[in-house]
């Protein structure tokens, strides 16, 4: 099996939740539809192919939490009928990241890849309004599963989070439930039909996997040039 990384960092995201009159949430972390969705516009995919749907869909999906944002609220308006407006709160999630995998065998995986670095769609995190400040593709690792991905990719929070933070022992992961595992809960996430906007619910196991731990640096002398031109001296 091979893993496709993706950075999901940007200034707002927003990933769907439940919606009613007036009122869109969003989840704190991306949904298997909305990273779904942003694959097969990369690939062209039109909402009305339900088969390139499925072969998307079929993919192992996990996501880490790398920072993970505030809440936000925009107060929205928009015009009505009979020269009223629209009211409707939106929520937004501010300055989060997230590293997002996929797996599937390495000619899927490749596949998925290529469009990435040549989308026919500019990818979105969750609302076309939202654009993402990096590159989503983080990397390709044919090696690995999409856990040990996950555990092995290094930390993609911002360095300002970073100082103001500290480093944690571990990050949280919600994965695709394996055959055999248990689930610890239950998203209503899984794409079926992006025409008629329909999901079924799919099993998830939370986990934790402590971070890469960071390559030493080399101690920096800065005299150290000097004492090696001195006669009689050894580094």
């Amino acid at each position: 099996m091979s893993t496709l990384l993706l950075v999901l960092a940007g200034p707002m995201q927003s990933w769907g939740g439940p919606t009613s009159t007036g009122r869109r949430d969003t989840l704190p972390m991306p949904t298997k539809s909305a990273v779904v969705g942003l694959l097969g516009a990369a690939q062209g995919l039109a909402r009305t192919d339900t088969e390139g749907l499925a072969r998307l869909a079929d993919l192992r999906f996990g996501v880490r939490t790398d920072q993970p944002g505030i809440l936000m609220r925009d107060f929205h308006t928009a015009p009505g009928r009979n020269r009223t407006r629209t009211v409707s709160d939106r929520y937004y999630l501010a300055d989060a990241v997230f590293t997002a995998a996929v797996e599937s065998d390495r000619e899927h995986i490749s596949g998925i890849a290529r469009a990435l670095r040549n989308p026919v769609y500019a990818p979105c995190l969750g609302r076309r309004s939202c654009v993402p400040s990096r590159p989503v593709l983080l990397d390709v690792r044919h090696d690995l599963t999409l856990e040990e991905a996950l555990e092995a990719a290094p930390w993609q929070a911002a360095p300002w989070y970073q100082h103001r933070h500290g480093r944690p022992d571990t990050l949280p992961v919600h994965t695709d439930t394996r055959p055999g595992q248990h689930p610890t809960h239950h998203g209503d996430d899984h794409p079926v039909d992006f025409h008629h906007h329909r999901h079924r619910a799919r099993p998830v196991t939370a986990t934790a996997v402590p971070l890469p731990r960071e390559p030493d640096l080399p101690t920096h002398d800065p005299f150290a040039v000097f004492l090696d031109d001195l006669p009689g001296t050894t580094g």
